[in-house]
């Protein structure tokens, strides 16, 4: 499971100006990854609009992604929901061709109790052809997988091999690197935690940034992966403005701002998300201006 040791990027979906899925534009965004050094790739995570996707976009999004990557670097599909039946057939007829794992995020809306997260997982880990990342972001489900349920899970699971964890809660994150079982890995779900994660034995992050900034972010999670903090300390705090611009006014509107000024591709998104303020984005052009010299 090394391949997931370092920088994965959570792809945006670009869209052309009427919407559609802009699959050069996607290629082109995969290149800048690869060429950008980072280790793997998320296809259609929550930063990939997946919601607002349909299926047969879905699987071709999957398909392109897979075709252009051509192995280079990992890929990781995301596939979740609040509908445990309907996840559970989703994962079963994956094409898994060209990919590693699959990440699922916890259900959202539902709010369900941690015998209920754990039996979700349990269902899809049955029918799983991939291993599984879990996700935990309860600042967009509702509900937090609490670390007794993400060992649980660890323990008796073994295709469930990580977490990307975006609850922001250290003393979870502490509780988790105690007690999870050799080779269970913990993965930062937010950019701007991923520095000290790592310090706590985090393995990297699932990052939004990447997708505009791949060479200085994977650069920079590699010297902490080698323990070297003092110069990855620099690299953290260059990208701290950044960063916070990103998630200014919605994710991944930011990003895709940046990209659009990066000329990977454009800034549109997908109902109910839309492009970020003129000021924000005012600032989002400088900086990336400054830090892709």
């Amino acid at each position: 499971m090394n391949k997931f040791y370092g920088t994965g990027v959570a792809l945006v979906t670009p869209f052309l100006a009427n919407g559609e899925v802009d699959y050069d534009g996607l290629a082109k965004l995969i290149e800048h990854q690869i060429s950008g050094g980072v280790e793997y790739l998320v296809s259609l995570g929550t930063t990939g609009e997946s919601a607002t996707l349909t299926k047969d976009e879905k699987h071709k999004v999957w398909e392109v992604t897979a075709q252009v990557t051509k192995g280079r670097a990992g890929l990781v599909a995301g596939i979740g929901g609040n509908n445990t039946a309907e996840v559970v057939e989703q994962v079963k007829h994956f094409n898994v061709k060209g990919y590693d794992a699959i990440l699922s995020a916890s259900p959202a809306y539902n709010k369900p109790t941690q015998e209920g997260i754990y039996q979700h997982y349990k269902a899809i880990s049955a029918v799983s052809p991939l291993p599984i990342i879990l996700y935990n972001v309860p600042g967009r489900t509702g509900s937090n997988i609490a670390a007794e349920t993400t060992i649980r899970l660890a323990k008796d699971f073994k295709n469930i091999i990580a977490i990307k964890e975006a609850s922001g809660n250290f003393d979870q994150f502490n509780h988790i690197m105690r007690d999870k079982p050799e080779g269970f890995m913990l993965i930062s779900g937010d950019d701007p935690v991923a520095f000290p994660m790592i310090a706590l034995g985090a393995v990297g992050v699932i990052s939004v940034i990447g997708n505009a900034l791949p060479r200085r972010l994977s650069d920079m999670i590699r010297l902490c992966l080698k323990g070297d903090f003092k110069d990855a300390q620099k690299g953290h705090y260059d990208l701290i403005d950044f960063t916070r611009l990103m998630f200014a006014d919605g994710s991944p509107g930011g990003v895709k701002t940046a990209l659009k000024e990066l000329r990977i591709c454009g800034d549109t998104l997908r109902l109910p998300l839309v492009q970020v303020n003129s000021a924000i984005a005012a600032q989002i052009i400088t900086e990336t201006k400054r830090l892709s010299k």
